[in-house]
């Protein structure tokens, strides 16, 4: 679903890539908006999206350079997407937080593991070091 690592994903990278960059996350189903993403991303200063979770086929455009899958099942359908274009798919595993229980602050633990693994992620991926904001 659309609802935690994606959108959190595009966040981030909103975050620290130039205007210019085009950015969207979509997920495989869809999927309601997840408060802890929004509590985390405001830890950091980032903005919530100001969107809803969306799927796949709502994207509005199909040419990318690069896709960047979180999950196992958003990679297969990537492949399965791009299969007759030349576009670069990379699946970064990403945990899914949400399966955590326990206390408010285990949670958003998990939450904020994930943050910044895709923040650094993002980081080396595109070059950037660790000061850029």
């Amino acid at each position: 679903m659309n609802a935690i690592r994606s959108p959190m994903a595009e966040s981030i990278a909103r975050s620290l890539l130039p205007a210019n960059v085009f950015l969207a996350s979509a997920g495989v189903r869809a999927g309601a908006r997840d408060p802890f993403v929004d509590a985390v991303l405001a830890e950091d200063g980032m903005a919530p999206l100001e969107r809803a979770p969306r799927m796949l086929d709502d994207l509005e455009d199909d040419y990318f350079d690069l896709i960047v899958t979180l999950a196992p099942e958003a990679h297969h359908a990537a492949l399965e997407l791009t299969r007759a274009l030349s576009v670069e798919v990379e699946y970064w595993p990403t945990p899914d937080p949400s399966i955590v229980s326990g206390t408010r602050e285990q949670i958003l633990a998990a939450y904020r593991e994930v943050r910044d693994r895709l923040s650094a992620r993002i980081r080396g991926r595109f070059g950037l070091d660790a000061s850029t904001q």
